[in-house]
């Protein structure tokens, strides 16, 4: 992949010209545990030991709705090495649990809800032993007709007790009489993507003498998972500790909690160590995946092309269960335009409840979906009026000032007009024609499966936007605690690193901050003051901001003996390269001199400013920050086979400051490729409810060969002033972006409408040609 950073700055705020640190922020630092990951000695979760360890093994509905009848498990508690069975009726504490709305039950009772929903488990001395158990149990359906399609769901029996509408959000923004000259509609569908994280799930579970137990998981927010299984299991939040281990990597929320309770449940009885290792078809059935959903748009704009009026209605496919269902519909909704100015909107948003799997917190939630619809009605519109769709766009984006759909000022840079223009100035990649036969690949892979005279190129734009940190009245907020000892410096902060690079950056900080070399990330466990989760950049934000304020409180008391000895504040000295100097000169030292044996530390927390519900007029100042990018697509259609190749992406982004230049591409570049699978490759079927081919060989991921030339063309560091470091979020919003670039690009080499993703070859088949 090429890589090619053009970086804006401020007339306000220069590039520097000094060479930059070997340390410290802006530095390309490299990822602490990248040596172990690439030499394969990184120990993952499924790699826990324990003396005395016993197995476990989940029972799963085979069916997508049923009542349950009776459950046996007298066959399996009578098979030779198996130390326990439970159901519902060994859950001491609360029996549901869920990230977002606690609606789901740790084993069903009397239905279930959807493929594969938990039903027993068992531990045993063997893994394969506590499969056969797990076989063994005997459970009586009786299978119920599943409600699969979610415009169903508002007029069929409530498959829940909670009933069957999550959330409902009427957005009202405006003149609802305004019309335009030109007018466009479309209906659009957007598939089921699934997180597929890297290695299995997999944890521990020991009990302690104290009658609590300590979790080894690969969670991404310990201390929510922590009071979960703590109310499960009937125990004081104190009496369970989760200690998070093995974290390869997550996209989304890294483990179902339905996974990890039966753990716990299971040590608890047993009085053993419990180990329980997921096969990727448990995966795919448990934990929560991207929402389906179905839009419907209609697009007024006046003569000229500038928008007048948006009206949509968006339908989230929730699954069984809530989850964060009701935070993806707000983002939904309030992105419904798109980074556009629209000075009037009426978007109606619903989530609701079917049997399908369970949907939930997938990077880009709800901005993806839309991002697909409105800049398909972009196109739409632009090829009606007669106009480059490029310029179109142009003459609606939005920018510092603005007024969303939902009422809140962006206040924030947005600097969505250079983007795009950055994109679409930006040389276009040769065409097949310019380089030998020989060299180029025609869609459907290595040599093309068909004639390069049916080979088409199209040239599409997709303009994205994301939230950063949680919303609607979220209460961000992480704690940092920094300490130096012997010239070594140690941060204790309960930011999951899951790939995205904080425990690298919370190095960088303190290097930065504090001139020490050294610095070492503690493991995370709950007995550190919680951080929250590990989602939407929020930990370069609230945790990062954190680990900034505990630094420059341990820097203060470095230096104000210093300071006091020479009579001048601590404002005039200054830490670079290890030496501290003052402002004239006179004073000079290494860090080191001026430790001199102590030990210093120091506790801070990092909470931004409030948000706001949206009100029964979908308004309100929802989120803390915004983050912007776009991205032209040029691909080749065979349009005799419908396949599709994507030769190169061109990305644009706002990304406030660079932190770590090779780090940020390398988040860029993983999640283009992520939008590239749900724009051709990822949807998970599910015919009646159930998933089929639950495996990575019918769940097709693209692979390095299916990746383009991701081309970065502009990194906009315009700073977020309200933001710690003034970094944006940078790994979601090319994932919202990259699918509706890719759509448009198929639409504009085969004048086809490309109204679902994934981008199925029948949509991209020219028949009159």
């Amino acid at each position: 992949m090429s890589n090619e950073a053009g970086i804006a700055t401020t007339a306000a705020e220069p590039a520097p010209e000094a060479e930059p640190s070997p340390h410290g922020l802006g530095v390309s630092l490299p990822h602490a545990d990248a040596s172990a990951k690439t030499e394969g000695t990184f120990p993952y979760a499924a790699d826990l030991w324990a003396e005395g360890l016993l197995w476990a093994a989940v029972l799963r509905s085979p069916h997508a709705h049923a009542r349950i009848v009776s459950i046996d498990t007298t066959h399996a508690r009578e098979m030779p090495g198996v130390r326990a069975v439970i159901t519902h009726e060994d859950v001491p504490g609360t029996p549901r649990h869920g990230r977002g709305t606690p609606d789901r039950p740790v084993f069903a009772s009397e239905v279930v809800r959807h493929h594969g929903e938990p039903i027993a488990a068992v531990a045993a001395d063997h893994p394969d032993t506590a499969r056969m158990a797990a076989a063994a149990v005997i459970v009586e359906y009786e299978v119920l007709d599943p409600v699969t399609d979610p415009e169903q769901a508002f007029e069929a029996e409530p498959l829940h007790p909670d009933g069957n509408l999550i959330r409902h959000i009427p957005l009202h923004h405006g003149d609802p009489e305004a019309a335009g000259d030109i007018v466009v509609e479309g209906l659009y569908r957007i598939g089921r993507q699934d997180p597929a994280p890297i290695g299995a799930e997999a944890g521990l579970a020991v009990p302690r003498p104290d009658g609590g137990v300590e979790l080894y998981l690969a969670s991404t927010d310990p201390h929510t998972d922590r009071n979960t299984a703590a109310a499960c299991y009937g125990l004081s939040p104190d009496r369970v500790k989760i200690v998070v281990t093995g974290v390869p990597g997550a996209t989304a929320d890294r483990e179902d909690q339905g996974f990890q309770l039966p753990l716990g449940l299971l040590a608890l009885r047993t009085g053993c160590p419990v180990k329980l290792t997921a096969t990727r078809e448990e995966s795919f059935l448990g934990h929560a995946h991207r929402h389906p959903t179905l839009l419907r748009y209609r697009h007024h704009a006046d003569a000229e092309g500038r928008l007048v009026k948006v009206e949509a209605q968006i339908l989230l496919d929730a699954g069984a269960y809530a989850d964060t269902s009701a935070q993806a519909l707000a983002a939904a909704v309030s992105f419904a335009c798109g980074p556009y100015v629209v000075p009037n909107a009426f978007i109606e948003g619903w989530a609701v409840r079917t049997n399908n799997p369970p949907s939930g917190h997938v990077r880009g939630e709800g901005a993806l979906q839309v991002c697909a619809a409105y800049e398909a009605q972009m196109d739409k519109l632009a090829k009606k009026l007669g106009l480059d769709p490029a310029e179109l766009r142009l003459r609606n984006v939005l920018a510092t000032g603005d007024v969303l759909p939902i009422g809140q000022t962006v206040t924030c840079p947005a600097p969505v007009a250079e983007l795009l223009q950055a994109v679409r100035d930006a040389p276009l990649p040769a065409l097949p024609k310019d380089m030998p036969e020989e060299d180029w690949l025609l869609p459907g892979g290595p040599e093309g499966a068909g004639e390069p005279g049916a080979v088409r190129r199209g040239v599409g734009y997709g303009l994205g936007m994301v939230h950063m940190l949680g919303a609607e009245g979220a209460d961000e907020v992480s704690t940092a605690t920094v300490k130096v000892h012997d010239g070594i410096a140690t941060v204790l902060c309960a930011a999951v690193e899951t790939g995205q690079g904080f425990a690298t950056l919370a190095r960088q900080i303190v290097q930065d901050t504090l001139g020490i070399e050294e610095v070492h990330v503690a493991p995370v466990d709950t007995d550190q003051p919680p951080a929250g989760p590990g989602c939407r950049s929020r930990h370069t934000w609230v945790s990062g901001g954190a680990v900034e304020r505990a630094a420059k409180m341990v820097r203060t008391q470095l230096l104000q003996p210093l300071a006091h000895n020479f009579g001048m504040s601590t404002e005039l000295l200054q830490i670079t390269d290890g030496k501290i100097t003052s402002y004239d000169g006179v004073l000079s030292t290494t860090v080191t001199e001026a430790l001199d044996g102590k030990e210093l530390w120091a506790t801070a927390q990092c909470r931004p400013h409030p948000t706001e519900p949206l009100d029964a007029s979908g308004q309100g100042d929802a989120f803390v920050g915004l983050a912007f990018c776009a991205i032209r697509a040029v691909v080749d259609v065979d349009i005799e086979l419908g396949s599709v190749r994507v030769v190169e992406l061109a990305v644009a982004q706002d990304v406030g400051r660079i932190l770590n230049p090779a780090q940020l591409a390398a988040r860029i570049e993983a999640g283009v490729t992520q939008g590239v699978g749900i724009a051709l490759t990822e949807n998970l079927r599910t015919p009646r409810g159930l998933v089929r081919h639950p495996d990575l060989t019918g769940y097709a991921l693209p692979t390095a060969l299916d990746a383009p030339d991701i081309r970065i063309v502009r990194l906009v560091e315009e700073r977020d002033v309200v933001a710690p470091f003034g970094a944006k979020s940078v790994s979601a919003v090319p994932v919202v972006t990259a699918p509706a670039a890719i759509a448009s690009a198929v639409r504009a080499a085969t004048g086809r409408p490309v109204n679902r993703l994934p981008i199925r070859p029948q949509a991209a088949v020219v028949t009159d040609r």
